[in-house]
């Protein structure tokens, strides 16, 4: 089976955030089923210095009025198409932002291309190879399915992946000449509350429709998570599937990790101690005992950053210590900066994000918190199970999929990974951080906990298997 999967990031080639570690991932473990995937992505100037030479595939002259040429490259056991058109993606910044953090002005039609070329190619515009499915993954790449719908051209069967519904790709319904849509797919597929959003053409048009976990799949029929699409979706809750992401679990395996300060195994968690002994120095902590809890998020209002700066003060008072890794929004920044002000030798902080240090955090801290108001799946929950970094997680999304309680009927089970709570307050959050305490003051209860999370099986290996289930299911194979 051939699949066409089209993204506007991919790991390890540039990355904003999950959505580049699932489109870089899932190809990878889908290739010892039998599925052979080529992803299609901008090229960007970054994606474009780490490739090199590349061979020409298909000149496309006139793509929404710019020049593009699809380059085909390998990386890293990636089959990449690589979409090259100067005037959209050669320039300073992010994918998505300008150098100042600002939106590019021009991003529909720097991603309309990118769907407008992933479906050609998916129609048959490559000599040499036709998909057999096209799966696209959120907003950025969410006309794929629109552009083949309003085609001549037979259209293949198509997924699309929300990876995060909050994102929608909403712009002025003054562009629809310049999509060169006809008039009626405005009415009939894209118009959103009187704009254009990008990720519902691509929910009204795609075969079917995946989130990344279970729990997110329900959350989204409802308004308080549907973000105004709940509608649209429950209409079509046949086509719907959650499927957890993995991670890569050789790149996160503290075995085998060279970039924390000691590997170490779940039957050799005492090794840990001396990521710990790293981490404690990095950040200038007081050499003690108390548990050391970490944070690795974007600093929003989405991933509970705000109540988190507003427990920082219990937190330590309680016994514990903070390190965090982020940046976002400047008001939590500054708010968060300000606990490691009042707290020297029991928050630190560093502003940004930082891979080698992210994995450092995961194998050196006790505890991870991830208080996200909603979280589609999350994957640095994921990477704690994997290290023996306990998560504390709100009760939402994929962190409800992915981590066991430690309430009672679990730790007589001896099946508890972490720590969940609800609602995400002040005194939610709170008790949770009291509660990953008293558990980790019983070293023996704790190492339960660590190890059972350690044994969890975090890999793309049944994720991958699902989604060649929904694929066949497409094909009229299942």
């Amino acid at each position: 089976m051939n699949i066409l999967s089209v993204a506007s990031e991919v790991y390890p080639l540039i990355k904003t955030g999950g959505l580049a570690d699932v489109a870089g991932a899932l190809p990878l473990a889908l290739e010892p089923l039998g599925i052979k995937t080529r992803t299609l992505l901008p090229g960007y100037p970054a994606v474009l210095a780490k490739l090199g030479n590349m061979d020409v595939l298909l000149h496309m002259p006139d793509l929404l009025g710019e020049p593009a040429t699809v380059l085909s490259a390998r990386h890293e056991g990636l089959d990449l198409l690589i979409l090259d058109a100067p005037t959209l993606y050669n320039r300073p910044g992010g994918p998505y932002v300008d150098s100042d953090g600002r939106d590019f002005a021009d991003n529909w039609k720097r991603f309309a291309a990118l769907s407008l070329a992933g479906a050609r190619i998916a129609q048959g515009a490559l000599d040499d190879w036709r998909p057999d499915l096209v799966h696209v993954h959120d907003w950025q790449a969410a006309l794929v399915p629109v552009y083949m719908r309003y085609d001549e051209k037979p259209e293949i069967p198509s997924l699309i992946t929300i990876h995060n519904i909050a994102f929608q790709g909403q712009f002025s319904n003054d562009i629809l000449p310049a999509l060169g849509l006809p008039d009626h797919a405005l009415w009939e597929a894209l118009e959103y509350y009187g704009t254009l959003a990008f990720l519902k053409g691509g929910i009204a048009t795609a075969h079917a429709i995946s989130t990344v976990s279970p729990s997110y799949a329900e959350e989204i029929l409802d308004p308080h998570f549907g973000m105004g699409m709940e509608g649209l979706i429950a209409s079509r809750a046949n086509d719907l599937f959650g499927i957890v992401n993995g991670i890569d679990t050789a790149v996160w395996n503290p075995d085998g990790d060279g970039l924390i300060a000691s590997p170490y195994s779940a039957a050799a968690l005492r090794k840990r101690v001396a990521n710990r002994e790293a981490l404690t120095r990095h950040f200038g902590l007081d050499d003690d005992a108390a548990p050391i809890f970490c944070v690795i998020s974007r600093l929003t209002w989405q991933k509970g950053m705000d109540v988190l700066a507003e427990v920082a003060d219990d937190l330590v008072a309680a016994g514990g210590k903070l390190v965090i890794l982020g940046s976002g929004d400047p008001a939590l920044e500054e708010a968060l900066q300000a606990a490691a002000s009042r707290h020297p030798g029991r928050i630190g902080m560093v502003m940004g994000y930082n891979e080698p240090l992210s994995h450092l955090m995961q194998a050196g801290a006790d505890a991870i918190l991830i208080p996200s108001r909603f979280e589609p799946c999350g994957l640095t929950q994921l990477y704690g199970l994997r290290y023996g970094c306990v998560p504390v997680v709100s009760r939402t999304g994929g962190l409800n999929d992915t981590v066991i309680d430690a309430n009672a009927a679990a730790l007589a089970a001896k099946a508890a990974t972490g720590i969940q709570f609800a609602p995400v307050t002040v005194a939610g959050l709170r008790q949770a951080v009291r509660r990953a305490i008293r558990l980790f003051d019983d070293k023996k209860l704790w190492y339960q906990i660590q190890k059972q999370g350690m044994k969890a099986d975090v890999s793309w290996t049944a994720s991958a298997q699902r989604y060649v289930d929904v694929y066949n299911r497409l094909l009229g194979k299942g």
